[in-house]
């Protein structure tokens, strides 16, 4: 096991050596389908086993793959939602992930200690299913480490300051092991997955795609948000905020993983690293209203008050100059949702007609290089009208560029811009 000597004097404190211990610490996260039966968790603790020979580990980990859905369809005949009772059985899964991990470790004579997120702990909000951590005690983590070489943690829970179990929402596993990384100054924090790392596009789609080496927290970000389903935005988005290094890998092969760091850290900004998509979207439109000053604010903050997330926004003027025509794009979850609030407020918003389309796709181009080189959206532009596909709506940043087109063009789409710019 790791054996830490320091060479002291009398000016040594016990916080400089817990310092030390922590810069020595690699957090690493499994997620559902890396701990989907027994074999996969003696697989994982072959790899904590050869890791634990030179640095301290702390592993979080995500429930068995499927079981948070199951729990939820146990929930959903109770019409439990968003209470104590919803966070307490959806966290369930990760007591069961942990625990066998920490037999199997000690199986093979590693000291460990299966730890729920009440017992480090992590301090959450009390929004039930949706949490946000607060605050976690890095001086609890240390004294584990006085006897302990790994410590398991369950991901996705917390407990908030009325001593009530709380989740962090989907995907909530990534955010407790960048947070627990980022409070204790770890090394680096590892996400293990079923892939070898984030590739320029889906590789179920276009067999050519290729693993990327590095990538910068804000292409990562973009990524995750367009549709890449590698890491939870939340995790990333903490990541940046505290400089801490990612390594997307897989705990099927012993390939080095992408990387997650710091621009500064890129020595080339590829122009396009990659091209993502999602298929989990709706467009909706909006037509005949006024326009008017504050028409747009009564739309959208309907959207924010029923907490609906809108992403592209295009607004057309008719050629009589006094209505117009909104559309936007949401989460398809929302469709439904959405189409009520916008009904029940037909008065209020005084429009002719709505529509909405669920068969839609947003395809999006992301790379650092785009912010000083010209000509990007014009070649992605032109790549679609080759393949004759329709653009119905697009979003800019100073990284992206994203179209929304009608879905069953999705996968020519996607080869296509991964070809044109040669990834």
């Amino acid at each position: 096991m790791l054996k830490l000597v320091f060479y002291t004097n009398n000016n040594n404190t016990q916080e400089d050596l817990n310092n030390l211990i922590s810069m020595n610490t690699i957090v690493m996260k499994f997620g559902g389908t890396s701990v989907a039966s027994n074999e996969k968790l003696k697989n994982i603790a072959e790899i904590v086993t050869k890791e634990v020979k030179k640095h301290k580990i702390i592993v979080v980990l995500s429930a068995m793959a499927g079981e948070t859905n199951k729990l939820q369809s146990y929930l959903d005949q109770f019409g439990s939602k968003n209470s104590i009772e919803s966070d307490l059985v959806l966290t369930s899964g990760e007591q069961v992930t942990i625990g066998l991990l920490s037999a199997a470790l000690k199986n093979k004579g590693i000291k460990s200690i299966p730890l729920l997120g009440w017992q480090v702990p992590i301090i959450t909000d009390d929004n039930y299913e949706k949490a946000k951590i607060l605050k976690i005690d890095k001086k609890r983590i240390e004294k584990y480490f006085e006897e302990n070489d790994v410590i398991v943690i369950a991901g996705f829970q917390g407990v908030n300051i009325k001593g009530k179990i709380t989740s962090l929402g989907r995907g909530g596993s990534d955010t407790t092991a960048v947070a627990i990384a980022s409070s204790i100054g770890a090394k680096r924090c590892d996400i293990y997955t079923d892939v070898d790392g984030v590739f320029t596009t889906d590789p179920n789609i276009e067999k050519n795609a290729k693993k990327i080496s590095k990538l910068s927290y804000e292409e990562m970000l973009e990524m995750s948000s367009t549709g890449a389903k590698v890491l939870h935005t939340r995790s990333v988005e903490l990541a940046m905020k505290n400089n801490l290094t990612l390594q997307v890998l897989s705990s099927l092969t012993k390939n080095k993983g992408t990387f997650i760091v710091d621009e500064e850290e890129l020595i080339e900004k590829e122009i396009v690293s990659g091209v993502s998509y999602s298929k989990n979207e709706a467009k909706v439109t909006i037509s005949g209203i006024l326009d008017k000053p504050g028409i747009s604010a009564k739309i959208f903050g309907l959207m924010t008050e029923n907490n609906i997330n809108v992403d592209m926004i295009v607004q057309n003027i008719s050629q009589d100059g006094i209505s117009a025509n909104i559309t936007f794009t949401i989460n398809q979850k929302d469709h439904d949702l959405t189409k009520t609030v916008i009904e029940n407020s037909k008065k209020i918003l005084e429009y002719k007609s709505l529509l909405l389309d669920k068969n839609v796709a947003k395809i999006s181009v992301i790379g650092m290089g785009m912010m000083s080189q010209t000509g990007v959206a014009e070649k992605m532009f032109k790549t679609l009208a080759k393949n004759a596909i329709n653009i119905l709506a697009i979003s800019t940043s100073e990284i992206k560029i994203s179209v929304l087109i009608d879905e069953k063009h999705t996968n020519i789409a996607v080869k296509s811009l991964h070809e044109v710019y040669n990834l």
